[in-house]
């Protein structure tokens, strides 16, 4: 089973790419997102937020068997923080500016760790990879929203 799990914590082997992988996987999540006619809508990323999440601590848990601690192949957490970075936040009209910007504060909060983001990665098997990415995300939305206002 954790062949599976692996696959599937890597986001399908984006995260054995030699550089970057997580931000190569955040990446592709904002250009999925804006490939996709309603891709932003609320209720359909909350569904897969929400699906997502257990399935990621799952995979991340068992993938850290084959990879080591929060090995760097293992992405699915920054795929889910960077659907977390941009929920409830409209693209109508600003697509790119919106996913842009999700992009960079994900990238951001995902890098720095500010408290308490660092300190939920000491929970424990996939529960302390993910959770510091849905925090990231959620300190991102945040900011994402504040940058909008800003802008408008």
């Amino acid at each position: 089973m954790r062949r599976p799990a692996v696959w599937i914590a890597t986001g399908f082997g984006v995260g054995f790419l030699p550089v970057a992988p997580a931000t190569w996987a955040s990446l592709f999540v904002a250009l999925v997102l804006a490939a996709i006619p309603g891709g932003s809508d609320p209720l359909i990323l909350g569904v897969l937020i929400a699906a997502l999440c257990p399935l990621a601590v799952w995979a991340s848990g068992k993938a850290e068997e084959d990879l080591g601690r929060d090995a760097h192949p293992i992405v699915i957490d920054e795929v889910v923080g960077m659907l977390v970075a941009v929920w409830g936040i409209s693209t109508v009209g600003r697509a790119p500016l919106v996913l842009g910007l999700g992009f960079l504060w994900f990238r951001l909060f995902d890098i720095l760790k500010p408290f308490p983001i660092r300190q939920s990665q000491a929970l424990p098997g996939g529960w302390g990879v993910v959770v510091d990415d849905l925090l990231a995300g959620a300190a991102s939305n945040l900011m994402l929203r504040l940058t909008l206002v800003f802008l408008a």
